[in-house]
């Protein structure tokens, strides 16, 4: 049973949500050969300001 986690920054709409997580599925079912029930997929969205790069907030950044 593959399980999946992606991090992003939030701000992407459902829409997108659902072509990644069915293009993510469909790669897991064609290299591991498993069913696609069997793959589960956590999106964990960050905040610009709850994450940063070389000391700079992702929401300070230009």
């Amino acid at each position: 049973m593959p399980f999946v986690t992606i991090r992003m920054i939030e701000g992407r709409g459902v829409e997108k949500k659902r072509g990644l997580v069915k293009d993510i599925t469909d790669a897991v079912v064609k290299n591991i050969g498993c069913p696609p029930t069997a793959v589960h997929i956590d999106i964990v969205e960050y905040s610009q300001e709850n994450l940063a790069q070389a000391g700079t907030l992702f929401k300070d950044r230009k």
